[in-house]
């Protein structure tokens, strides 16, 4: 009985926990089922509020719309009825204008008829009268009308002419007031040192004695260091002094330098010879490239290989007619640049022209090509521009120039050289200068007197007024400075002045 108890009673238990799960089961999916559904009325209520408001909007917009094209629709309405209105109202005023015109038709065919008439009545007069005047004259009226017409063309050429020199006159006074205000003004700001240098080839001795010592025994010192430096030592009568000759400044300045130190040493022999040269070549090579350096820094220029700054480095040595070439190509940049921004030229490349002018100059070579040439041949190696270049050819005219930097450049070449002091020229030169002007202007048929004035810097031209008129004058000028231009090297520019003058002599008996 008690087995039997025990196994009912976990059954009981069992069948009493299903029941009671599933009762709570139950009254719990009871709970959820009206959750559920309350949430769906209230989603629905919102939904249908939310529908009421976007209708309301809807309207709203739709209401918005339709007053916007009405609005428009009454302001086009009004432009077409101003447009019909405007319409209307061209077309009255052409219909107007063209019974105006009509009416002015009407009087002008009556007064063509009026003219046709009186042309008829003119027209027999004009032959009466013509066959009259032929009678007069004695002369056909083709005979008359080829005289007037020599008159005229004679006349019209002398008109021509003298308008053609008023013109001239006139360009040539303009473009030399500009010329002038752009080259005082740049003159004006040019801030270089301008002093004239000497090129100095000889060296002070403190005695004669000096002299032996710097030939030595035999003539082994001289001949070291001519040897070592390149250059002609020459040991003459002039009391205190030796003369050192050399075409290349640097080796010159090398020389000179050099005896200079072995003088105030005292101890001069092959081998103290040979280690102050090379000393003194090392200093001149530093000197070299801190010249060039310091010249492409002052200008503010960059992009300049290293050959080229030591090319410039070399002009620092070199004179032309006593002018220190180096200053004379930084003067000619700077004076480049100021005229290139005057005239609104490309001023870094005037500039750079201006400097690189005359490097040919500089180079250390045994080529029989002028200085140009050679410049322009390292100016590609640099890889110049090719308006750099071409200033560089033709700024002593070698080649034509092909843009306004390389005429700019040219123009602050003619500055540097010709200012006053900038550089000198041998009594010799001078007067053969002065001569050829003469001569080339006597070689011209009509000349009777050419005189150089002014250091050569005008040529005054007296010709025969009997052979020379004043067209003829202007022509004559023209042609004598351009041969002077192709045959002559000065610097600036010459001024030419043909003097033609009538004198009429009569004596009262």
């Amino acid at each position: 009985m008690s087995a039997v108890f025990w196994v009912i009673l976990p059954l009981l238990g069992l069948i009493l926990g299903w029941t009671l799960r599933w009762l709570y089961a139950k009254f719990q999916l009871s709970s959820v089922e009206q959750k559920a559904l309350r949430l769906s009325q209230e989603a629905i209520k919102e939904a249908e509020a939310k529908k009421k408001e976007i209708l309301l909007e809807g309207r709203d917009e739709l209401l918005r719309e339709r007053n916007q094209q009405e609005r428009e629709f009454r302001e086009r309405r009004f432009e077409i009825q101003k447009n019909e209105r405007r319409i209307i109202q061209k077309e009255e005023n052409l219909e107007r204008k063209l019974s105006e015109l009509e009416k002015q038709r009407r009087v002008l065919s009556d007064r063509e008829e009026q003219l046709q008439s009186r042309e008829h009545l003119l027209t027999d007069e004009e032959k009466k009268w013509k066959a009259e005047l032929e009678r007069i004259a004695g002369l056909s009226s083709e005979e008359a009308k080829s005289l007037i017409m020599d008159s005229m063309e004679t006349e019209a050429k002398r008109d021509a002419q003298v308008l053609i020199n008023k013109i001239e006159q006139e360009a040539q006074l303009k473009a030399e007031k500009i010329a002038r205000d752009v080259i005082v003004t740049s003159i004006q700001r040019l801030a270089t040192d301008v002093s004239s240098e000497v090129s100095i080839s000889s060296v002070s001795l403190p005695n004669d004695d000096m002299k032996g010592r710097i030939i030595g025994r035999e003539g082994r010192n001289i001949r070291t260091l001519e040897t070592l430096t390149g250059v002609d030592i020459i040991i003459d009568d002039t009391p205190e002094a030796v003369v050192i000759s050399c075409f290349d400044p640097v080796r010159k300045e090398i020389a000179k330098i050099a005896m200079e130190r072995l003088i105030q040493d005292g101890r001069i022999h092959p081998a103290r010879i040979e280690e102050v040269v090379q000393k003194v070549s090392k200093e001149i090579s530093r000197v070299i490239n801190e010249e060039g350096e310091k010249v492409i820094f002052d200008l503010q220029l960059h992009n300049i290989s290293q050959e080229g700054v030591r090319s410039l480095g070399r002009l620092h040595f070199r004179t032309s007619y006593g002018q220190n070439v180096l200053k004379h190509a930084k003067e000619v940049a700077i004076l480049s640049g100021m005229i290139a921004a005057e005239v609104g030229a490309d001023r870094e490349i005037a500039k750079r022209s201006g400097l690189l002018h005359d490097i040919g100059k500089g180079i250390d070579t045994e080529s029989d090509a002028n200085h140009s040439e050679m410049g322009a041949e390292l100016a590609k190696k640099m890889g110049e521009d090719p308006r750099v270049i071409n200033a560089i050819l033709s700024h002593h005219n070698d080649v034509e120039p092909s843009c306004v930097e390389s005429i700019i450049v040219q123009i602050a070449d003619a500055i540097s050289a010709s200012r006053p002091g900038a550089r000198r020229e041998t009594l010799s030169n001078y007067i053969r200068r002065l001569e050829n002007l003469e001569h080339i202007s006597e070689s011209f048929e009509g000349v009777d007197k050419a005189y150089a004035i002014q250091a050569g810097r005008e040529l005054r031209i007296l010709v025969n007024n009997e052979t020379v008129d004043d067209a003829g004058a202007k022509e004559l000028a023209k042609n004598i400075a351009k041969r002077i231009e192709t045959e002559l090297r000065y610097p600036g520019r010459i001024k030419v002045t043909i003097i033609r003058e009538t004198r009429i002599v009569e004596y009262a008996r």
